[in-house]
């Protein structure tokens, strides 16, 4: 086991990017996105925009792109794209908005269970849309959206999203209760709103748009991703390493100190500089509730602990003396990646497909293991970056549509790593 240790530079945020993209369609003039994840679910956002006629310049190397929707030749977009990503089904609000149109196949991502997409098309219906779902998605609107107030049946962010691309250009007043509030709902909110929009009530589950007759172009920093920041961090800590994250967004972490304390993790934050240190060698110890009793993990929408960084948690714990209960309350297949750290020799007792019951810690041992999703690949790199032996991880370009170049990142930072290619 070799300590990931030294400086990391948190990339942006993935969540934040993909409806940024979307949100472009909006405007007939440029949008520059800053600090871009390279990521291959933007590429596959990026590339949906190329197919539609839309200008796309990436500039690799300062990891930004301009794009420029002069024209949208076509809203019909192409099936495989849309089979790659589960952020597709975001052009449908700002095509309607734009061109009273769009054609889109069941977007893809994540096997993590079902996504559902019932409150987009009931929200966009109720704008006046009229929508068809055999085989593909197909949305018409024979004049300009008509501004609602409308009552999410969950707080969805993509589907909150959506309705306010949606909202941003249609006729009236829109109000969107029971909305999502997450950071990166907010930096599309704030984006919009440098563009020409009128958003009020950002952060909160009650969010007001009035409608406007056009939008203008904007250039947007991209936050950085919390997720890709809290994965790192936990890969130094089940090694014993000494990291520091830059270029993080310190308010985020406020919602992860207390999971993160209960094993005894510390951290110092720099909120000027806007890094977190990681000391080596934590004495990693689970805290117990009141009565001794065995602590819960339990994911929700924001400002509760993120799904996405569950599966991390877990190899944490596996690593940490004491015993946790991690209840997964959003994905019903998220859990399911626990078979293969059970195989690494964790001691992980699955009570159903939502909680499992970790006790550490565990020495591991090196495996062969398939990567089902972005977050429980990363997992099992982690896992692995800890483990006794060699672990051979298939499927890892599921990796790469969450975090660039990860192998080459923690080769940096002391991992042996590397990836095959046939």
């Amino acid at each position: 086991m070799k300590p990931i240790s030294g400086s990391y530079q948190v990339p942006g945020n993935k969540n934040a990017a993909l409806p940024m993209i979307a949100a472009a369609l909006l405007t007939t003039e440029p949008v520059l996105l800053t600090d871009l994840p390279l990521i291959a679910d933007v590429r596959t956002m990026l590339d949906l925009l190329t197919e539609m006629g839309v200008e796309v310049e990436i500039d690799a190397v300062k990891h930004s792109v301009r794009i420029q929707a002069r024209r949208i030749k076509s809203t019909h977009l192409k099936k495989t794209l849309c089979g790659r990503v589960r952020s597709s089904i975001l052009f449908a609000g700002p095509l309607l908005a734009r061109r009273g149109s769009a054609k889109l196949y069941p977007p893809g991502g994540d096997v993590i269970g079902r996504r559902r997409i019932d409150t987009h098309l009931d929200g966009l219906r109720q704008m006046g849309a009229t929508i068809r779902t055999r085989g593909a998605y197909t949305f018409k609107t024979e004049k300009k959206l008509i501004g609602k107030r409308i009552l999410l049946d969950e707080a969805s962010v993509t589907a909150t999203e959506n309705l306010i691309m949606a909202a941003s250009l249609a006729e009236g007043t829109t109000t969107l209760y029971n909305t999502a509030c997450e950071p990166h709902v907010q930096d599309l909110c704030n984006m919009l709103n440098d563009m020409g929009a009128i958003i009020t009530g950002i952060g909160t589950n009650l969010i007001t748009i009035e409608g406007v007759k056009k939008l203008n172009g904007t250039t947007q920093r991209i936050g950085s991703d919390t997720i890709t920041a809290g994965s790192f961090l936990v890969a130094a800590l089940v090694t014993g390493g000494d990291l520091t994250l830059e270029n993080i967004e310190p308010s985020d972490f406020e919602i992860l100190e207390k999971p993160f304390k209960r094993f005894g993790v510390r951290w110092q934050i720099n909120h000027q500089a806007r890094t977190l240190k990681v000391p080596p060698r934590q004495k990693l110890k689970t805290k117990y509730d009141f009565g001794d009793a065995i602590p819960k993990i339990e994911d929700g929408p924001w400002p509760m602990f993120p799904s996405d960084l569950m599966s991390v948690l877990i190899v944490l714990a596996s690593q940490t003396r004491g015993t946790t209960l991690f209840f997964e309350k959003m994905f019903e297949s998220r859990m399911y990646f626990v078979d293969h750290l059970i195989g690494m020799g964790a001691r992980i007792v699955q009570c159903d497909p939502h909680r499992i019951v970790v006790t550490g810690p565990s020495r591991l041992q090196g495996s062969y293991v398939t990567s089902p999703d972005i977050r429980a690949g990363m997992s099992l790199l982690i896992a692995a970056l800890c483990a006794k032996g060699e672990t051979e991880i298939m499927n890892a370009g599921s990796i790469d549509r969450g975090y660039e170049n990860v192998e080459n990142e923690l080769r940096k930072l002391g991992a042996n790593i590397e990836r095959i290619t046939n």
